[in-house]
């Protein structure tokens, strides 16, 4: 059992404490950070698609105003604006780094959160059998030489996007995520290198365990103290949680030149009930996912110019709100793109509209740009995968996607 759980996870315990296998690759300089959603936020909130007549007949609540109203959106173009509560990013949208592909999701059609986040993280769609994620798949095909923090997820639990024999660091919640264990003690390490002398997968393991704990508290010394909000739901980080958890991080991706991959999420979107419009339930949570994405880019200071955030969530909501003052689960939603080599200042991807005919099921945003494309493309020209690699970390994936010389800066 400790075997599997080690190879498909990448993680164990020793006397109960977390013990992270890192057999990662090191050196490279470009770097990919996915933030996940869990819940389906409301794309249609987010970048709001104001200059279409049906978004605001359909949402007569919950509609955001137009740009230049009171609590209006932020105008990006003549059809999309921004939530007001993420104005903290939109300097990074006015600056050239700031990006979003629009009407995006996976093609299959569920709108079960389990089924789509666990699609979105296999990175198959429709297949439930794929037994690791394709960020664990990337980190397998990445080029370069082993190195213990090549990649990190952010949280209590191993995630799903993670999961394979390539092994993965974690990192904790919290101002005291890297405080000293059990592990640390040089005595508790010779007495388990002693145990495991004759177990090579276990001798490494806690080789590179104790070796990438290590290179992340030196990296994290750096890091400058945040107040933290007790409250947590579910785990989830709260609004100043997740700002102070996402500056450690981007602290250590810039300290630590090993780093490349990072993966943490964000919970509590699932709005069927007073979702708010300009002021609410969703607006205060966009306002914290605003201040932690904005504290994330500080955090990784000059090393955001070789840096590509990707925001993702499992499927969007109903273009029409319920009778909750709400929205249900609906299909199309939108990706952002947040770095220095994101072309930014542009909405991406083919739109589909929202006139009835266009609506995946009469009701929702048609899913009109396959998130994998969009992943692909980062990966091929971000992170310069081969066409063979790549085929290994999204297996039958869709076609080279039209818009893949856009999306980042020559």
């Amino acid at each position: 059992m400790l075997r599997r759980q080690l190879l498909h996870f990448g993680a164990f315990t020793v006397g109960g404490l977390p013990v992270s296998l890192v057999r990662a690759q090191g050196g490279a300089r470009k770097k990919l950070v996915v933030v996940m959603l869990r819940g389906a936020v409301d794309g249609l909130s987010v970048v709001a698609p104001y200059g279409e007549r049906e978004y605001s007949a359909s949402r007569p609540q919950i509609a955001l105003p137009p740009p230049g109203a009171e609590d209006g959106l932020l105008k990006l173009d003549s059809l999309f604006g921004l939530h007001p509560s993420l104005s903290p990013l939109k300097r990074h949208w006015d600056g050239g780094q700031l990006a979003f592909v629009h009407a995006s999701g996976s093609p299959d059609p569920t709108r079960s959160h389990f089924d789509a986040q666990d699609y979105l993280e296999s990175g198959t769609p429709g297949r439930k059998s794929t037994p690791d994620g394709w960020m664990n798949r990337l980190l397998a095909a990445l080029p370069g030489e082993p190195a213990p923090t090549r990649a990190i997820a952010l949280g209590q639990t191993p995630p799903r996007i993670f999961a394979g024999s390539a092994s993965v660091a974690s990192l904790g919640l919290g101002p005291n995520a890297m405080q000293r264990r059990a592990i640390d003690n040089p005595q508790m390490q010779a007495g388990l290198a002693k145990l495991y002398a004759g177990d090579a997968l276990l001798s490494g393991t806690l080789r590179d365990t104790t070796q990438g704990r290590a290179d992340m508290a030196r990296s994290m010394a750096a890091a400058e103290p945040r107040s933290m909000d007790p409250s947590a739901d579910a785990g989830a980080p709260s609004a100043r949680r997740f700002a102070a958890d996402a500056r450690r991080l981007g602290t250590l991706i810039r300290k630590d030149p090993h780093t490349q991959l990072a993966f943490t999420a964000v919970g509590g979107w699932d709005t069927h009930v007073n979702q708010g419009a300009a002021r609410g339930q969703l607006a205060n949570r966009l306002a914290s996912l605003g201040e932690g994405l904005d504290a994330l880019s500080a955090g990784l200071g000059d090393a955001l110019k070789d840096t590509v955030i990707v925001v993702v969530s499992e499927f969007g909501r109903t273009l029409r709100q319920n009778g909750n003052g709400g929205t249900d689960h609906g299909r199309g939603n939108v990706m952002w793109l947040l770095g220095g080599p994101v072309a930014g200042g542009q909405v991406q991807g083919d739109w589909p509209g929202l006139d009835k005919p266009a609506l995946a099921d009469g009701r929702d945003l048609a899913v009109a740009n396959d998130f994998r494309q969009v992943l692909s493309t980062l990966l091929q020209r971000h992170l310069g995968l081969s066409e063979t690699a790549l085929a290994t970390v999204f297996p039958n994936g869709p076609q080279t996607w039209r818009y893949a010389h856009k999306l980042l800066r020559a």
